[in-house]
């Protein structure tokens, strides 16, 4: 017998402890698309992100695409019971030219819209209190407060559980005395409190959002939690539509001001943002810096932030795939065999990936069918496999940040062809340079060589050196997948490309000189 299986024998141990497996029988381990994918949800049960959100501690969920926002968004939506009650808007149909005409005049451009979402915000606990809190009224006290709030919605929308697409619609007449308190400024306004057209609301905005505010945080059980979550902002983004990210910027002012307004009120209440990070990026507001700091929570994994680790989602996918134990499943699924230069199957996997589930995900399925179409093949998942699966992943990666890039960078492809000339992985300055001046012509007039490089780098598709002294003792490599707050250096010399589009790139491992 070995020593080292004898030496487990005496502590107690057994000489073999990894579970038998036949990866013959399984798929793959799942989808990437949290749409689709309910064993997801598993993974964020216990993650800050989560936590943070469900908690009521931040209300700003930041990820990049494929992180996690859509999982940690359906299963707040979904956490419905006695106590616990929430709606979720994704507004892939949502009238946006409705919306837009509830622009408030006279204010901060990036204010234009924060009444309009205040109002819905409040529209959408309005039904919730009515429809689904069976608790309500909850107390003596809020029985005038639920009284005012069900009297205004059914008398202007005719209904206790109103179509939230339709609240702005021109067709409906908000009927506001006797219910709302307002006050004489409706009459300076030259406003008919009885019958105000939709088209007037921006000009009482103000006094309606209040009394409404007061009305539905004070109907509000300090006993229950309460969540209003929007996700999938990012459909039909463009940089370029100031309309667009004007919305963006009134939804978090409104979100804000609403949470705010029930933390004030000891109220159990979130109004939760799901946003990609490179699209909060580009909002520019008067207090995005504090919304950051207090209010916002990164989606992480295998990093400083979190205890969380993509090895630890996969074998939670692993032991449903498998019906194995979760402690060792990755074992049981990989051989321990390094890859080249003695790195660590996981270890070489997540240097591919942008630190998503969904990179991992795919990256084990691609080794799941390669292993599993391989004559004779082993009992576990091999360094032959893994290499095998480098080529399709790497081109589901340029897909996945092709989304992602195309609308802040339209000459992305030109740039693509830049690293593909490169030939290697590592590269430095004078050498771009050297490209770009080759392939002047498919350039877009004026492209500088850092610009282009500062722009591959707010995708991660390049990083750079950052020297640690002589002989780069200590360097590291900056990348913004990896720190989201990193920003490009201009004195840099020496740069990477992602490991990850090393085949579809048809790049080298090793440095051209």
């Amino acid at each position: 017998m070995h020593p080292r299986a004898l030496s487990r024998i005496l502590r107690g141990g057994t000489a073999e402890r990894r579970p038998m497996v036949d990866l013959q029988q399984v798929s793959s381990f799942g989808g990437i698309d949290a749409d689709v994918d309910d064993l997801l949800d598993a993974c964020f049960e216990e993650h800050e992100a989560f936590l943070a959100a469900r908690d009521h501690a931040r209300f700003l969920v930041l990820g990049r695409k494929g992180s996690g926002k859509t999982a940690i968004y359906r299963m707040l939506v979904r956490r419905r019971s006695p106590d616990s009650f929430s709606v979720g808007h994704s507004f892939d149909d949502y009238p946006w030219y409705h919306h837009d005409r509830q622009a408030v005049g006279g204010v901060p451009t990036e204010e234009r819209f924060v009444h309009s979402w205040k109002y819905l915000i409040l529209i959408a606990l309005s039904k919730i209190l009515l429809n689904q809190d069976q608790s309500q009224p909850w107390s003596e006290e809020a029985m005038e407060s639920m009284s005012v709030v069900e009297q205004f919605v059914v008398d202007s929308y005719g209904a206790r559980d109103p179509d939230v697409t339709q609240i702005f619609s021109p067709a409906k007449t908000l009927k506001l005395r006797g219910s709302l308190s307002v006050g004489v400024s409706f009459a300076r306004a030259g406003v008919n409190a009885e019958r105000l057209p939709m088209e007037s609301l921006p000009l009482v905005f103000q006094e309606v959002n209040r009394n409404l505010t007061q009305a539905v945080v004070e109907s509000l059980n300090p006993d229950h939690d309460y969540y209003v979550c929007f996700d999938q902002l990012d459909r039909g983004f463009n940089p370029g539509d100031s309309n667009y990210l004007d919305r963006l910027v009134g939804l978090m002012l409104a979100a804000r001001d609403i949470n705010h307004a029930a933390m004030e009120k000891g109220q159990r209440l979130s109004v939760l943002i799901f946003l990609r990070d490179d699209i909060y990026q580009q909002l520019r507001f008067e207090d995005k810096n504090k919304i950051t700091e207090n209010s916002a929570v990164r989606i992480e994994w295998d990093s400083e932030a979190t205890r969380h680790t993509l090895q630890q989602v996969m074998e939670k996918r692993f032991s449903v795939a498998l019906s194995i134990p979760e402690q060792g499943a990755w074992d049981a699924v990989f051989d321990t065999a390094e890859m080249r230069g003695r790195q660590a199957k996981y270890q070489h996997m997540l240097d591919r990936t942008f630190l998503r589930p969904r990179d991992m995900i795919k990256f084990c399925n691609e080794a799941l069918e390669a292993h599993n179409l391989r004559p004779r093949c082993s009992e576990r998942i091999e360094n032959v496999d893994v290499n095998a699966a480098r080529k399709p992943y790497s081109q589901y990666l340029l897909s996945e940040l092709e989304d992602e890039i195309f609308k802040h960078v339209p000459e992305y492809e030109s740039y693509i062809e830049l690293l593909k000339s490169l030939e290697a992985l590592n590269f430095d300055l004078e050498e771009f340079k050297r490209v770009c001046a080759a392939r002047e012509r498919s350039l877009p007039d004026g492209a500088e060589p850092l610009d282009i490089l500062r722009q591959l780098f707010e995708f991660s598709m390049v990083g750079y050196l950052q020297s640690g002294g002589a002989g780069y003792g200590g360097s590291v490599y900056v990348w913004k997948y990896k720190d989201a707050r990193a920003r490009f250096s201009e004195a840099a010399m020496r740069f990477r490309v992602h490991p990850g589009f090393t085949e579809v790139l048809g790049l080298k491992m090793w440095t051209r000189t």
